[in-house]
């Protein structure tokens, strides 16, 4: 592996590692004291409450499967369109600057992680590392 796609694939593991973390401590602390607080707060901002523990359990899941690098793009789509729902819902009118703009640091690394994934210490790249090799080498050879 060279040298820049090493540094690459460094910067992607970091991302996806950290973004992961974001997600899970945030969807753990929609049950932390029990549910009902988070569907308080959905319900004042018009979110329907049984919303709620999907959208801390696609925080939970989502995180891990970033930490692990297990159907990165996947997941990175999925936290996309929860943190884009986030955007439209409950941060609605909020100013970029101590307001949004950590939820959209959060939207781009999510949908950095949809469009290039991580192979770096992933299991997409166990799992499906020789899949995706060969069909990059069949790609470059045509």
């Amino acid at each position: 592996m060279n040298l820049v796609k090493r540094n690459v694939e460094l910067g992607l593991f970091i991302v996806r590692v950290l973004t992961g973390i974001i997600f899970l401590v945030h969807g753990f602390s929609k049950f932390q004291g029990g549910i009902a607080g988070t569907q308080g707060f959905f319900q004042s901002v018009g979110i329907p409450t049984f919303l709620a523990p999907i959208v801390g359990g696609l925080e939970i899941v989502g995180g891990i499967a970033l930490i692990l690098g297990l159907f990165t793009r996947i997941a990175g789509v999925v936290l996309a369109i929860v943190i884009v729902g986030a955007l439209l819902t409950a941060k609605a009118g909020q100013p970029f600057m101590m307001g949004t703009e950590f939820d959209y640091l959060v939207l781009f690394t999510s949908v950095q992680m949809a469009l290039a994934g991580s192979a770096l210490l992933s299991l997409d790249s166990v799992i499906f590392g020789k899949k995706e090799r060969s069909e990059r080498r069949r790609l470059a050879e045509n």
